[in-house]
């Protein structure tokens, strides 16, 4: 293995399996929100032997959790160890996201206040969703304020938009490590990564206060770096697909287990994002979607099969799906959720949710000069 790595000798080329990654990302994201909607229904089932009712909602408590820590792992890959300065990088990152959010986010803040007046009965789901303070007919609030409430991620329709905001405090650190990346050995970036992982592990899982302050090393830019090793590393625990699934299971089995154990009656307990049991779920995954694409498998190699196609459709529009799917997903639980049992309930919104969002994007994606700020690669 070479002590240094030049990122920059990697062919500009189509790489599938981020891709594949980026399609899952997106899948896990929308999951998890509707177990932070619908848990709540699972609840009931636990006990000393669960329902398996409530062991699928622990999965998608626990096991789909590595949403965006898989979108964050994918700006790494894609991103370091490459020539570029400051100027060049911000110019093209920072607009790429600050347009579909804007665009979306105004759309949507501007239908949501038009619900209610098409269909009256929301006014009693809104409140569910935090707008007990805030009343669209009267027009208590200023638009402006709303508007500022919603882009914030202050609302619950709008609660995933907080990734806009961390993504961006990403990107402007992101040049600094990756002018260290560039100069740095692979057993330097090792280094990194596992003073990461203690981060992972005390301050993130157990909820110990580790005795030695890791604070520079927690958090999201740990998963950026984490990506870019991945892509490049040829260390062979690495290159092997069964290890992969090995750390995938232990990340996922650990995750759930643990969860049932610290869980009670009254709740399902989920771990924090960046805890090591997601982190070695995220690694997982992405070192089984590397191997494979490494090992030339069938699986991804047939360009005209539904899975290729239906996860590079996915991929390209990923970002405005992130960015409307929680409205849509409302939506659907306006008419859904009253009426039909818990696991029916779970996968209509999960088709709904996905399906809804690939086709508001593709309709959208038709529109001239609309299409350049919709979030769509």
């Amino acid at each position: 293995m070479s002590e240094t790595l030049d990122a920059n000798k990697t062919k500009k080329k189509r790489i599938i399996y981020l891709d594949y990654l980026r399609a899952l990302a997106i899948i896990a994201v929308i999951l998890f929100h509707i177990f932070k909607r619908v848990g709540f229904m699972a609840v009931p089932g636990y006990s000393i032997m669960p329902s398996f009712s409530w062991w699928i909602t622990d999965f998608l408590g626990t096991c789909c959790r590595c949403g965006v820590d898989i979108f964050l792992m994918l700006s790494g890959a894609l991103s370091l160890g490459r020539d570029w300065d400051i100027k060049s990088f911000l110019g093209k990152r920072i607009p790429r996201i600050v347009g579909p959010f804007l665009f979306w986010g105004i759309l949507i803040a501007i239908l949501v206040l038009l619900i209610p007046v098409v269909y009256p009965r929301s006014l009693i789901i809104f409140n569910d969703f935090g707008f007990t303070h805030f009343e669209p007919i009267t027009g208590a609030w200023t638009f402006l304020w709303y508007l500022r409430e919603c882009l914030l991620g202050d609302n619950k329709w709008f609660g995933q938009y907080w990734f806009f905001w961390m993504i961006l405090g990403t990107y402007l650190i992101m040049p600094i490590f990756n002018r260290w990346l560039k100069g740095a050995s692979m057993k330097e970036v090792e280094y990194f990564l596992v003073l990461w992982l203690i981060t992972c592990i005390f301050e993130k899982s157990v909820l110990w206060q580790f005795p030695v302050r890791l604070t520079y090393f927690a958090g999201p830019i740990g998963m950026v770096v984490a990506g870019y090793y991945l892509r490049h590393t040829d260390r062979e625990v690495f290159t092997s697909l069964r290890n992969s699934i090995i750390i995938l299971l232990i990340g996922m089995v650990s995750a759930m287990i643990t969860s049932y154990f610290w869980s009670s009656p009254n709740e399902i307990y989920y771990f924090s994002r960046y805890s090591i049991f997601v982190a070695l779920e995220s690694i997982g995954l992405f070192l089984v979607y590397r191997n494979i694409d490494t090992k030339k498998m069938d699986i991804f190699q047939n360009k005209d099969g539904f899975l290729r196609k239906s996860s590079f459709t996915i991929a390209k529009y990923s970002y405005g799906i992130y960015l409307i799917h929680l409205f849509i997903l409302h939506l659907l639980m306006i008419v859904f959720l009253p009426h039909l049992p818990y696991p029916v309930t779970v996968v209509l919104l999960f088709v709904g949710t996905l399906g809804l969002s690939i086709v508001v994007m593709a309709i959208f994606n038709r529109i001239p000069y609309v299409n350049k700020v919709i979030g769509a690669k």
